[in-house]
């Protein structure tokens, strides 16, 4: 088969006899004015003379259920092979269409997503992972030996409120430390103080569950901590790596639902 596809003396429509060269195997664009003959040598022309030839190739009980062309207005093509055409006219007129709808490769994005997308929350981008007690464990004991670090239950995560009656319940069950909006404190004494959470501010209160130094033996302990933290944060506990001297500390968020573990939006 020849490497060109040969057209002469095409006037189909308003082509004015023309003739070109196409190379095969190649991204060819016609490009012109509005009217001067893409589609006609496109679509018109080179397309409906290889369906053409297509359909005669088939038997006469085939033929009978396609549509028949008529032969183009040109003297030679050559070099033409079986042709598909796929025009920019949109199948469907809903202004809520969109590429993925009018193509149908919608549904297949959505079960791709589905399978091996990775959920982040909208709201702030942390990553959603839903994680069961002990694989918590497992993750906190990957920590390297003598690393210190805190059991946190995030019970009010950026809500307004003046929260006096969740603190006294906390001590009542015997809780001493909490931190309140970033400051450590104990639970018994800030309660005790004149100046008192403002009301229509936003808060946030973590309750220290435990202190350990990861090292051999402590799982059961971590166990029990991480239980209790996931209790009070109906499902979420935060692992506080205390940092060295002069360096940051590092938190390790962990959830039970599908949940986002820094603002608590909801997926299950």
């Amino acid at each position: 088969m020849s490497d060109r596809l040969i057209v002469r003396g095409a006037r189909e429509h308003n082509l004015k006899n023309i003739s070109v060269d196409l190379p095969r195997d190649k991204m060819i664009v016609f490009t012109g004015l509005s009217g001067s003959g893409k589609s006609s040598l496109a679509f018109d022309t080179i397309y409906a003379e290889g369906q053409r030839r297509y359909v005669e190739s088939l038997s006469a009980y085939a033929r009978q259920f396609l549509g028949q062309m008529d032969k183009p207005d040109v003297d030679v093509i050559e070099g033409l092979s079986p042709a598909i055409s796929i025009d920019q006219k949109s199948g469907s007129r809903n202004p809520r269409s969109t590429v993925g709808t009018i193509t149908e490769v919608y549904d297949y994005l959505r079960l791709l997503y589905a399978r091996i997308g990775q959920q982040h929350c909208p709201q702030d981008g942390t990553r959603l992972a839903r994680q069961t007690p002990q694989q918590i464990v497992d993750r906190v004991l990957t920590l390297p030996e003598g690393t210190r670090f805190q059991v946190l239950a995030p019970v009010v995560r950026a809500r307004k409120g003046e929260y006096e009656t969740l603190l006294n319940d906390l001590a009542g069950q015997g809780f001493v430390r909490a931190r309140v909006d970033g400051e450590v404190v104990d639970i018994v004494e800030f309660l005790k103080r004149d100046t008192k959470l403002a009301r229509y501010e936003q808060h946030t209160i973590d309750v220290v569950v435990d202190r350990l130094v990861r090292k051999d033996g402590i799982d059961r302990r971590l166990t029990d901590s991480l239980e209790t933290a996931l209790r009070l944060a109906e499902g979420v506990a935060t692992v506080e790596i205390v940092g060295d001297k002069g360096a940051e500390d590092e938190s390790l968020t962990f959830s039970q639902h599908l949940a986002c573990p820094s603002c608590g939006l909801s997926f299950d």
